[in-house]
């Protein structure tokens, strides 16, 4: 297989697989929604049951105090019946002191009463809201947890068609060339494969060795950036470009700072001790 058709394909496939790494990702986020949406449901629910707990806790309570008033009410009736028959001043003193309490215990047991009942009214609105967003949310995330599984399987169905397509295009090319090159891919946010510009990789815009940058133009085998390990390739530069190789060839570096880039170190010679050795790592592999 000619490396010009490799180096297509690996293009293709960079392509395919960053679609497919997106729409992966896409599918992990989907249901994060939902999640939310669910988590949310399940606050309300607990809130609600305590609000129920409450509810019950303040009609025992009114239950108590309308027993403790008709107990007080009973009391004070009995009371004023038995003021027919009383004989005596200290008679009449104390059972009219019995009248007395038990009016004043109606009188507030009437206040808490009332109290009560305003408490449990409020209550019972708290749970009726309450359980009527719990009935919407229960339907909207019915509804959402369809359409996030009706996506799933569309997305899912569309990252087996890009996977079948990715082995169909590095069919005939190394595993482990195309492993290496799926992982680097991964890596370098979609970009595994990057021509070389004069002396510089488009990549990381570190400056090569000449000799390696010339064993790249050669084309005949896989090289890998030393310094990002992105796969090179050569692309057709102007005549200036080619010129510069020439003078860089010929041992001359009167140009050499015209085509660095900005910010780069422009010792050529550190940069040439790593790129051989970069490039004599890559041959080992």
């Amino acid at each position: 297989m000619l490396m010009e058709e490799v180096f297509s394909r690996f293009k293709r496939f960079q392509e395919i697989m960053t679609e497919r790494v997106a729409i992966e990702h896409e599918v992990d986020d989907i249901p994060k929604s939902l999640a939310t949406q669910e988590e949310l449901l399940a606050r309300v629910q607990k809130s609600s049951a305590e609000k129920n707990d409450e509810l019950e806790a303040a009609r025992a309570r009114l239950a108590e105090l309308r027993n403790q008033l008709a107990e007080a009410e009973a009391s004070r009736e009995h009371a004023e019946k038995q003021m027919d028959s009383i004989e005596t001043q200290r008679e009449y003193e104390a059972l009219n002191k019995e009248i007395r309490d038990a009016g004043d215990r109606e009188h507030t047991f009437r206040k808490d009463l009332q109290r009560e009942e305003r408490t449990l009214l409020e209550i019972e609105e708290v749970v009726k809201r309450d359980e009527s967003m719990i009935r919407l949310q229960e339907q909207d995330i019915a509804e959402m947890r369809e359409k996030v599984q009706n996506l799933t399987h569309l997305k899912q169905d569309r990252v087996g068609e890009l996977k079948a397509m990715e082995a169909e295009t590095t069919d005939g090319i190394d595993p482990e060339i195309v492993f290496k090159f799926e992982r680097i891919i991964r890596s370098k946010k979609g970009v595994g494969i990057v021509p070389i510009k004069g002396l510089v990789c488009t990549g990381c815009s570190m400056i090569l060795p000449a000799q390696f940058v010339n064993d790249v133009r050669q084309g005949n085998r896989i090289i890998f950036c030393p310094y990002c390990s992105r796969v090179l390739y050569h692309q057709e530069t102007n005549d200036l470009e080619s010129n510069f190789l020439v003078d860089i060839e010929s041992g001359s570096l009167a140009d050499l700072d015209d085509f660095s880039e900005e910010g780069e170190d422009d010792n050529f010679d550190e940069a040439d001790d790593d790129g051989e050795k970069g490039a004599m790592d890559d041959s080992d592999e």
